[in-house]
């Protein structure tokens, strides 16, 4: 047991407090451990305040969740009435509705900036691996999330929408009827799902989500943080111990981060006082109907933060799982007539890609449609060991990797304006040209990342105001 510490008797009662707390739970030791002695590179530029903005638009759901909760009823037949009474009658019913859906719009702009700047930095290589899997699984979790809540306010895009995805899962060979039963808790999406979404999205994700934000933020703290050259600041110290190129996060980083939760929050409130549907983008005009089982609206499409997967739901047709069995094909080949393997290994290969064609041919479209959509989330989780380039940060690869970046950007929002869009021929063209462009920007990734001329990385972090 540790030896409690004592205070003089005429001591300030601040400091008295403080000792007896500090005896009883590690107040002071936290506050050193992770803010004012957590230290954290100089030269952070603006990527870097999307951490902070993520935790403030996690509180602001939480926040207004909680008080939505308290006039909501997850009921088929007085859900949709429900929210109506939260935005005509309960007072400030209609600001904490819009913070809560522009929020959810909020949180994933500003988590998708968060992991683009881990992409184009290097956050994920080694030892920050843990730090960058628990962060791919905060946004698997926050997909749920959002997916359960947006059924939640019962009009018809909730509806059919949920609709739409739960049946995907009925696409799943063996269990896949029983796993859409399940989910539905009945036959068709009706007040069963409704209660199950509703207990998850209130109850069960967000306590997984708050655990994996924790574990995220531990896992930084123990490694610490990355910054915009890729330097590691705890190999280079004063004789003191800490980091010549580290600075303590409170008070500049809690003032730096200051400055973006500012703009962040004008931002905000313009959307919320002047815009909350955002031009239907954040809350689709179809879902100020109510819920109607019998009358389908003209398209279907999920909310815009989860339309580059849908796209490429939508973009596994017969003829793309063709293209991909002859990719996997020439693949094989090339591999076992120019790899520089062993005869075993290039056997291996050529047995793996014949077993893939052959379940490619095996099952429908739909199926792997759902396995592409999926496999576009989870194969974020092995970025860390896909990447081989020598150095982490963009700013010493060749100029070139700018441009791929630029373009995998570029088919990511192109993926994501096809998804809103009703399928057309044309469209679905350059979906699949867009799918394939995203799973070869990572699959290709242990190629690509070693090839040009990389520039010297500095011993020391360069430093630039902004």
């Amino acid at each position: 047991m540790a030896e409690f510490k004592t205070v003089p008797a005429d001591a300030p009662m601040a400091d008295k407090l403080m000792t007896w707390v500090d005896n009883r739970f590690p107040a002071t030791k936290l506050y050193k451990e992770h803010l004012s002695e957590y230290y954290a590179p100089k030269n952070f530029n603006f990527w870097y305040f999307f951490g902070s903005l993520a935790m403030l638009v996690l509180v602001i759901q939480i926040v207004t969740g909680i008080f939505l909760v308290m006039h909501y009823k997850p009921d088929a037949n007085l859900a949709f009435a429900s929210v109506e009474y939260i935005m005509r009658d309960v007072p400030g019913g209609w600001i904490i509705r819009y913070m809560h859906s522009t929020g959810a719009s909020a949180f994933f702009i500003v988590v998708y900036m968060h992991m683009f700047r881990g992409l184009i930095y290097g956050s994920y290589r080694k030892p920050r691996e843990l730090v960058w899997i628990f962060g791919c699984a905060i946004f698997l979790c926050l997909m749920a999330e959002a997916f359960m809540g947006y059924l939640l306010p019962w009009g018809q895009m909730s509806y059919w929408g949920a609709q739409v995805i739960v049946n995907l899962f009925a696409a799943i060979p063996f269990v896949g009827p029983d796993l859409a039963l399940l989910i539905r808790g009945d036959y068709v999406v009706g007040d069963a799902t409704l209660n199950r979404f509703f207990s998850f999205h209130v109850i069960a994700v967000p306590l997984v989500l708050l655990g994996l934000v924790a574990a995220h933020i531990i896992a930084l703290h123990e490694v610490g943080s990355n910054n915009p050259d890729g330097v590691e600041i705890k190999e280079k110290k004063w004789p003191n111990g800490t980091p010549m190129d580290g600075i303590p996060f409170h008070p500049y980083y809690t003032v730096h981060d200051i400055l973006g939760v500012s703009v962040f929050l004008m931002i905000f409130t313009a959307i919320v006082f002047f815009a909350p549907e955002f031009g239907g983008y954040f809350l689709e005009y179809n879902n100020f109907i109510p819920a109607d089982p019998l009358k389908t609206p003209a398209h279907i499409a999920p909310v815009w933060y989860f339309t580059p997967y849908y796209s490429m739901l939508r973009a596994t047709t017969d003829p793309m799982v063709n293209v991909l069995a002859g990719l996997i094909g020439v693949g094989a080949v090339l591999a076992a007539v120019k790899g520089r393997f062993s005869t075993f290994v290039k056997a291996a290969v050529v047995v793996a890609a014949v077993v893939a064609i052959a379940l490619l041919k095996t099952f429908d479209a739909k199926f792997w449609g759902v396995v592409v959509m999926g496999g576009a989330v989870i194969i974020l989780f092995f970025l860390p060991w896909l990447d081989h380039s020598p150095v982490k940060s963009i700013r010493y690869r060749p100029g070139w990797h700018k441009y791929l970046y630029g373009l995998f950007v570029l088919f990511f929002f192109v993926l994501g304006y096809l998804g809103i869009l009703p399928p057309t021929d044309g469209r679905t063209l350059v979906a699949q040209v867009g799918t394939l462009f995203y799973f070869g920007f990572f699959l290709l990734m242990p190629w690509w990342s070693q090839i040009g001329s990389f520039k010297p990385v500095p011993e020391r972090v360069t430093f630039e105001a902004h």
